[in-house]
């Protein structure tokens, strides 16, 4: 399982710097964490518990926790003078948020709304975007109807293959069959819909991933996400290939399910606005990951979440009973933080803003004094970013840019 970054010690009252003051004039974003799966995937190593890794921990009682954290970060910021806007997004991440009940997805909603607020459009109409990510084999229609009811707007499928073979390599427990179900569900009671999926499992042919293409697009849900499979040390996945009982991923082979996956979405009129990301419209790109990506502002609720208030960045504790302890104690559940430099800020906008169709604005390698029109002049002749882009000030990058988007960075940040 991948190790949170050190940092320094949390404060208990989880109060913010006074320099974290100067950022309140960036949107307001909420990420969940619902540590919870039926099984653990064995490429997985995100912070997930199956009900025999919880050690007496309840999820019934799991709810009723989050929302005390949700009322002690109203209090922090309220504590630090820290004036959040309302709401622009919340997602509910894990882990399998569809594990609980729609009834305490509901709630933790609720609470989120009476803390915080949405934003709204000059109609007074609620337009924040609400996501759940669920598996397709735990929801049904009653269940998608009252989370529409509760105010999701949207849901995010894990369907990760059309292919039986590949999810059974994937250990995923739901069948083909059943995901244009629930997408048609979902769009039976309003919400908006996303698929995604992974290329790149040991055995999936190019023929197997053009039929997971081609699924995802009679689906005609509203985005698609498509991630290459990335092998991470201490997973089930990774001794597997250790032991010869599965091939490791090939690089060459990855980059050509990428052009295919991206030349099928864009000729059904989906657009690439993030490198993972393709949606039919501007208006239905996942502006909750569009926040991440734009540095904007967020808390994240639950064990393990990271948080982003003001330049400022924590970590919570991993394990649900030892994230639990001390709110029970009126204290932070963080267990580490960092508030971040000015010129750390500009790096990550870098990392994180090139990534994005809306691109890098070359004033950001200005102020970090890397500026080299020769570096730039070399990344156009090598067709990794957009040439009439860099002309307007943008750092844009092109197909094979996004297939070699860490070395473009690290071109312009060495």
């Amino acid at each position: 399982m991948a190790q949170l970054p050190l940092g320094d010690p949390a404060p208990k009252d989880g109060l913010l710097p006074v320099s974290a003051l100067t950022h309140q004039d960036k949107s307001f974003h909420a990420y969940v964490h619902i540590p919870f799966c039926r099984v653990r995937c064995g490429y997985c190593d995100f912070n997930t518990y199956t009900a025999t890794e919880l050690k007496g921990v309840s999820q019934d009682s799991f709810a009723a926790q989050l929302i005390e954290e949700i009322r002690f970060s109203h209090r922090v910021l309220s504590e630090s003078k820290f004036e959040p806007k309302p709401l622009s997004s919340v997602f509910f991440g894990g882990g399998t948020p569809t594990q609980l009940p729609a009834s305490d997805l509901a709630a933790i909603l609720g609470a989120l709304i009476e803390a915080f607020g949405l934003e709204r459009g000059i109609d007074g109409v609620p337009i924040a975007e609400i996501t759940t990510e669920a598996n397709p084999d735990n929801v049904d229609l009653e269940y998608l109807e009252q989370l529409k009811v509760a105010g999701f707007t949207r849901v995010s499928f894990g369907m990760q293959s059309a292919v039986t073979s590949v999810l059974k390599t994937l250990d995923r427990s739901h069948t083909p069959e059943r995901v244009p179900l629930v997408v048609e569900w979902a769009k039976q009671v309003g919400l908006q819909t996303s698929v995604d999926l992974i290329y790149g499992a040991p055995g999936e042919s190019i023929a197997d991933w053009q039929a997971s293409i081609d699924a995802a697009l009679g689906y005609q849900t509203d985005h698609i996400s498509a991630y290459s499979l990335i092998v991470e040390p201490g997973t089930k996945l990774a001794r597997q290939i250790a032991a010869g009982e599965l091939v490791e991923p090939d690089e060459d082979e990855q980059a050509t399910k990428y052009e295919l996956a991206d030349a099928a979405f864009e000729a059904a009129g989906m657009r690439w606005y993030e490198v993972s990301n393709w949606s039919t419209s501007e208006s239905t790109q996942s502006a909750h990951n569009l926040s991440y990506w734009q540095s904007k502002n967020w808390w994240g609720f639950g064990p393990g979440a990271h948080s982003h208030i003001g330049g400022v960045r924590w970590w919570n504790q991993k394990h649900p009973a030892t994230y639990v302890a001390p709110l029970a104690r009126g204290e932070s559940p963080a267990l580490g933080r960092e508030t971040l430099d000015a010129k750390t800020q500009l790096e990550e906008q870098v990392l994180l803003m090139i990534r994005t169709k809306q691109g890098l604005p070359i004033q950001v390698l200005k102020d970090l004094a890397v500026f080299e029109p020769k570096l730039i002049a070399g990344l156009i002749a090598d067709e990794l970013i957009d040439a009439k882009s860099a002309m307007r000030g943008i750092i844009q990058l092109t197909l094979t840019g996004r297939l070699l988007a860490d070395s473009v960075i690290r071109t312009l940040i060495a």
